[in-house]
């Protein structure tokens, strides 16, 4: 609940700071870009029924958004290397080429089932309590997504008793939680965010800290303009159960999934999320950031891997450059416990969009078995074709802020002067709408990625992070005003807590485990 008085007086201290210091972090003010359609084949997973791609809303407060079209969803469909002649049409190679963000329905996307591996599976009790949540809120949420170990476990779930965390949560919730407790986290994408702090602070003002007394014009002006561009409440109660939310601009939403323009919301949907309303721009901008995830994970991966180290390298891109792991916030085996313990998951939502890819494929046998999607235990093999040009188109279409970060680091790195770097990247521009170019790679980009592997991780790497380091150390400094200097300090000591005590079960697990066995004394 609201952390007392105190916060008042600390919290006009912090907005007065704020305020002087937050133009470092402004984010500039851009345009939607403008998206195009593409599509995948929807193979080997298990797609929610139809109502996944509902809008959601109350039932109440129906609109017109109730005739989206909403694709019928597949049973188990085949395996990635399986063809089926029930299977959907096979999408043009070109798919991603060109995306129109401008649809405003679900009938606009290019295919009946389009994204719909993006909608995962969970427990049909839990989706509805997770939905009633949503319907507490009168100010209009066109999409919205739960995330985090509140609703994906990380670690496995043992018996315990009932935690006093949820005041009064619905029974699916504790069923799902294992009576542990944890605040579920959601994020909002709404389309006009004065209007929605507007309507949200008359309904739930004890849901802000006290920059909510200074109105919602100021408080739609820190949430779009400093950090990331989304305004998080922390510890409330909504019908029972103790949860945060982030409300976002629609428009921020698109360009971060698109761009990675700060890969602060890009990043959480590149894991397993349920989502809970559905839009078909977001939808469509969520395609290709998964699609790009796979891409830049590649270029980081040797010709053969697993199921496992591609999931893994997916799951790490978001937090490279995260304040929160130097700050010992989180456990830094973080990342493999979400994949091993969301393997299928991952698998739902990535299986379909490798098989569209030209130089990928699953080389395992166990993956032409049914009951391979859902199994924890297998860990495919994959491999990837290394030739230079099939590379160099995949560095041509990464997300354009990520993809120019890259090349003035390999200007710098090849030396090339500016003239001619200049005139180069000119020749490629295929964003002038005066000329029709598809996104080949060229010279360039094929030595970008025929670079030595060490040598292009390493570089890689230094521009994810230094997308992700300043958005997400001001989106840190805002939540201390948005949330309030008490919560703030308790979700910094819950997180610290809970990183202390991950690795002290990772220490008892090791020492079960007993030391590692000298191999060579094992050998004959």
């Amino acid at each position: 609940m609201y952390a007392g008085r105190y916060d008042y007086l600390v919290d006009g201290c912090f907005i007065l700071g704020f305020v002087i210091v937050g133009w470092q972090f402004q984010i500039p003010a851009q345009s939607a870009p403008q998206h195009s359609r593409w599509a995948f084949t929807p193979s080997g997973n298990r797609f929610e029924s139809s109502r996944a791609n509902e809008n959601n809303t109350n039932p109440s407060r129906s609109s017109s958004s109730s005739k989206h079209f909403s694709p019928s969803a597949p049973g188990l469909s085949p395996s990635p290397n399986q063809k089926s002649s029930n299977r959907p049409s096979e999408l043009p190679p070109d798919w991603d080429e060109d995306p129109d963000y401008s649809i405003q329905a679900f009938a606009d996307l290019p295919s009946s089932n389009f994204g719909v591996n993006q909608h995962i599976v969970i427990n049909d009790e839990f989706k509805e309590a997770l939905r009633q949540i949503l319907w507490q809120f009168r100010a209009p949420i066109r999409y919205a997504f739960a995330y985090g170990s509140g609703v994906f476990p990380q670690t496995a779930l043992k018996p315990s008793k009932p935690s006093a965390l949820h005041p009064h949560p619905s029974p699916a919730i504790s069923a799902v939680q294992g009576g542990s407790g944890k605040m579920i986290d959601f994020i909002f994408g709404v389309s006009y965010t004065q209007h929605w702090h507007s309507l949200n602070l008359q309904q739930h003002r004890n849901h802000y800290s006290s920059v909510g007394s200074l109105g919602s014009s100021l408080v739609s002006s820190i949430q779009d303009k400093w950090g990331a561009g989304v305004y998080f409440n922390p510890y409330v109660t909504v019908n029972g159960t103790l949860v945060k939310y982030g409300v976002v601009n629609l428009d921020t939403l698109c360009r971060d999934l698109s761009q990675w323009d700060t890969l602060y919301l890009a990043g959480r949907l590149q894991k397993p999320v349920k989502i809970l309303r559905d839009d078909p721009r977001v939808r469509l901008a969520n395609q290709v950031n998964l699609i790009s995830a796979v891409r830049t994970a590649l270029l980081l991966l040797p010709p053969k891997f697993t199921e496992q180290d591609l999931y893994k390298t997916v799951a790490g891109i978001s937090y490279l450059g995260d304040p929160r792991m130097s700050l010992g916030a989180e456990n830094l085996n973080k990342v493999g416990n979400i994949v091993k313990h969301q393997l299928p998951n991952f698998r739902r939502l990535y299986a379909p969009l490798i098989e569209n890819l030209p130089n990928v494929s699953f080389q395992d046998p166990r993956c032409s078995s049914p009951s391979w999607v859902d199994d924890p235990g297998t860990d495919a093999t994959l491999e990837q074709d290394m030739d230079p040009t099939k590379r160099g188109n995949m560095v041509r279409r990464l997300p354009k802020a990520f993809r120019e970060k890259l090349y003035f680091r390999y200007q710098s790195k090849f030396q090339i002067p500016r003239l001619e770097f200049d005139r180069m990247m000119d020749q490629s521009n295929d964003e002038d709408p005066s000329r029709v170019r598809r996104k080949q790679g060229g010279v360039f980009e094929q030595r970008v990625a025929g670079d030595e592997q060490v040598s292009l991780n390493k570089e890689v790497s230094a521009v994810l992070t230094n997308i992700i380091k300043w958005p997400s150390y001001s989106q840190s400094l805002k939540g201390i005003v948005t949330s309030g200097v008490g919560r703030s300090w308790r979700y910094l000591k819950e997180k610290w807590e809970k990183n202390s005590e991950g690795r002290r079960r990772e220490k008892v697990a090791a020492s079960d485990n007993g030391p590692p066995q000298d191999k060579k004394r094992q050998a004959p």
